[in-house]
């Protein structure tokens, strides 16, 4: 049997895809070993004895499934980790969450006159020092200590 090696090289630069994605009609190699020059390729391209084959493609049904389970917290535990704990959320990150809403606090409860300024002034300055933990554990803070006006 003779090598169509030539024929399927040739295939491949017109169609301008690999070798292995050149597919050759089987019941009509004859006329493609008749095939020599890159013109009787072409026409044997145009009459659809000679095609492309299409691509691989990857189905996201799985990663989908994965990633709605992740949503759900599924699939999260520690043999699933591969970065570090500050990889996955950042020290900065994680500080932004705390401070921000902590001083939203204190910005509500400068704005309704329930501490004076200075007292916000005082508080804002333990907030950035890493004092408390959360916006509760804060406003446990303010109430132990009165911080609070009454009068008002």
């Amino acid at each position: 049997m003779m090598s169509l090696k030539a024929q399927k090289r040739m295939a491949a630069e017109i169609l301008k895809c690999g070798e292995n994605r050149v597919y050759f009609d089987p019941y009509l190699i004859d006329e493609i070993k008749m095939a020599i020059t890159r013109e009787d390729i072409r026409n044997l391209v145009k009459e659809g004895i000679i095609l492309k084959k299409y691509k691989q493609g990857n189905s996201k049904y799985r990663k989908n499934l994965r990633h709605e389970r992740k949503k759900k917290g599924r699939a999260r535990g520690i043999g699933k980790r591969k970065g570090t704990k500050h990889a996955r959320l950042p020290k900065k990150t994680r500080w932004m969450n705390r401070i921000r809403p902590q001083r939203r606090e204190l910005k509500k409860l400068r704005d309704r006159k329930l501490i004076t300024a200075a007292t916000y002034r005082k508080l804002y300055k333990n907030a950035k020092g890493g004092m408390f933990n959360s916006v509760a554990q804060m406003n446990r803070y303010i109430k132990e200590k009165e911080f609070i006006r009454r009068g008002r």
